[in-house]
């Protein structure tokens, strides 16, 4: 049994991300990687935990879900991070279908009995307000519907800030994603207690 402080658990939870290149990490050392920042933020907090990072450049929910049964044979989770569907968006596929991926998704995670965290992703205004409507309403609805926590849109004054960005713009760099940390790790700690708890 590892007791680091009275915050921490007894045994180390296995908490995967599954997502797109937000969760992999391109154009970042590995100990910059959303993976890495998070495990060493809990580690402050008191959490031992093993992180494992899930992540695929370029997936849209479609082809996470195509390669979630091999996710889910290499080993136990505790906790999944859902960071997919800014691919779907930026490519303008239909927000029904990136529901039912969703769906599919979270039930798969369920059926593991792993706690998830639903990582919102909204819609560019460039594809116009009926389409932004439908996206945007996809993650707090199923956040509602299976019971899951929701995280608030993870790229929040990120996206535009060349500061935050790696070179093409698009993806972040160490420093944009410790504000992505920021953003998921309270939600996180408290799954953490809540699994400490049972």
């Amino acid at each position: 049994m590892i007791l680091i402080s009275t915050q921490a658990i007894a045994s180390a939870p296995r908490i995967i991300l599954f997502g797109d290149s937000l969760t992999a990490g391109p154009g970042v050392a590995a100990q910059d990687t959303l993976s890495a920042q998070l495990s060493e933020r809990l580690k402050k907090s008191g959490y031992t935990t093993e992180v494992v990072n899930a992540g695929v450049s370029g997936d849209t929910t479609e082809t996470g879900l195509a390669r979630l049964d091999y996710t889910l044979e290499g080993g136990a989770v505790d906790l999944a991070v859902v960071e997919l569907g800014a691919n779907d968006m930026l490519r303008g596929l239909d927000p029904l279908k990136t529901r039912m991926n969703l769906e599919k998704i979270i039930t798969a995670f369920q059926a593991k009995n792993a706690r998830i965290l639903l990582v919102t992703m909204v819609a560019g205004e460039n594809w116009g307000q009926t389409y932004k409507k439908a996206f945007d309403s996809i993650y707090p609805e199923l956040a509602q519907k299976f019971s899951v926590t929701l995280a608030p849109f993870i790229m929040q004054d990120i996206w535009g800030d060349p500061r935050l960005l790696i070179g093409d713009g698009l993806h972040p760099n160490a420093q944009g994603i410790a504000k992505m940390v920021d953003r998921i790790a309270p939600q996180i700690e408290t799954v953490l207690k809540m699994m400490h708890r049972d």
